[in-house]
């Protein structure tokens, strides 16, 4: 892949989709070829889940790759689990990495550890989580690699703690946001893509996600990844990760949280306060996005300029959709170890 190093203004990350690949038609491409759609469908899972326990969660988390290897840290988003690195992860695997997949709170076998603990699905808690299963499992510094909410986490841990970050891997680039800059409405097109989001907003869209988690979450698949035709035992085996206690909560929490209908809480006040000033990322990055890719995201040319370390951005071509690491495991694999290059 060639690297293809951005640099100027940076725009409002607001750029509807049709329009930004209309004007940046000339973007570095990386072909995906469209015979590999078997793997993108695999069913494979991990040996094992592990469990480790921070001062708020219990997580659950999968382990592949060597216990001295160089520690990758994959993130997941929503409605995904941590099935979206299982082929990522034996890639990395067999290139001598420790891979690490956490769920996070609200997902799997991952657990609050205090009844009582606000269910916060708020940025900066998801990304206090990292650094705290960091912290249990003694690992200093680490690649942190990520798509949808697991692409945000991953940013904000790169922007705040660069140095707990080697290097970064982020789907659909800089994510971090701010409830103030939420306020600002967007133009009507790119509105109707965060539907469910204003669904999630009601009474009735909690009760409905809550009764309906299974194929609500379907829908999203289908319809932020058109092109990629998932088996249903690849769908079931993340599904299962929904029905964790906490799941409903911390999803509705995190998108009423983001529109400012809900609060957070006080002792993450000053690290949503560093990420409302939307701060750059120094440490090396791998950007990547998918050419199919259906969920709302910011253009390319958007975010570049966030990143000021070693950068390279990489669109996929082939039909590659939201879910970039499942369905483009060899892709995702390659910007991990090209972000672990940039950081030599």
């Amino acid at each position: 892949m060639r690297q293809y190093n951005h640099s100027g203004r940076h725009y409002l990350a607001t750029a509807i989709l049709t329009i930004a690949t209309a004007i940046f038609s000339t973007e570095d491409t990386v072909a995906q070829d469209i015979t590999s759609m078997s793997s993108r469908n695999s069913g494979n899972s991990f040996d094992k889940i592990k469990q480790i326990k921070t001062g708020t969660l219990d997580i659950g988390y999968a382990e592949a790759g060597p216990a001295n290897g160089a520690p990758v840290i994959l993130l997941h988003g929503w409605p995904y689990d941590i099935h979206s690195y299982t082929e990522v992860s034996a890639l990395l695997a067999a290139k001598g990495y420790r891979v690490l997949v956490p769920y996070l709170r609200g997902y799997g076998s991952t657990r609050f550890l205090n009844a009582s603990t606000l269910r916060n699905g708020q940025q900066s808690a998801l990304a206090q989580d990292v650094i705290d299963f960091m912290d249990a499992l003694k690992i200093d510094k680490a690649i942190i690699g990520g798509f949808d909410w697991g692409a945000r986490t991953a940013d904000i841990v790169a922007a705040l703690w660069p140095e707990r970050t080697v290097a970064l891997v982020s789907v659909s680039g800089y994510l971090i946001g701010s409830q103030a800059a939420n306020q600002k409405p967007l133009p009507p097109q790119a509105e109707q893509q965060w539907w469910y989001q204003y669904y999630f907003a009601t009474e009735r869209g909690q009760l409905g996600y809550a009764a309906n988690r299974k194929e609500f979450s379907r829908l999203i698949w289908q319809t932020a990844s058109p092109q990629w035709k998932f088996t249903d035992a690849s769908f079931d085996q993340s599904a299962a990760s929904f029905e964790n206690p906490d799941h409903v909560a911390i999803v509705i929490h995190n998108y009423r949280w983001r529109l400012g209908l809900a609060k957070g809480e006080k002792k993450y006040d000053a690290l949503e306060k560093k990420l409302a000033s939307f701060p750059t990322i120094s440490v090396p990055t791998v950007t990547l996005e998918g050419d199919a890719n259906g969920a709302p995201h910011p253009a390319p040319a958007a975010y570049a300029a966030k990143f000021t370390g070693k950068y390279a951005h990489h669109t996929l071509t082939g039909g590659i959709g939201h879910n970039l690491p499942q369905e483009a495991p060899q892709a995702f694999a390659d910007a991990i170890i090209e972000a672990a290059g940039l950081a030599k």
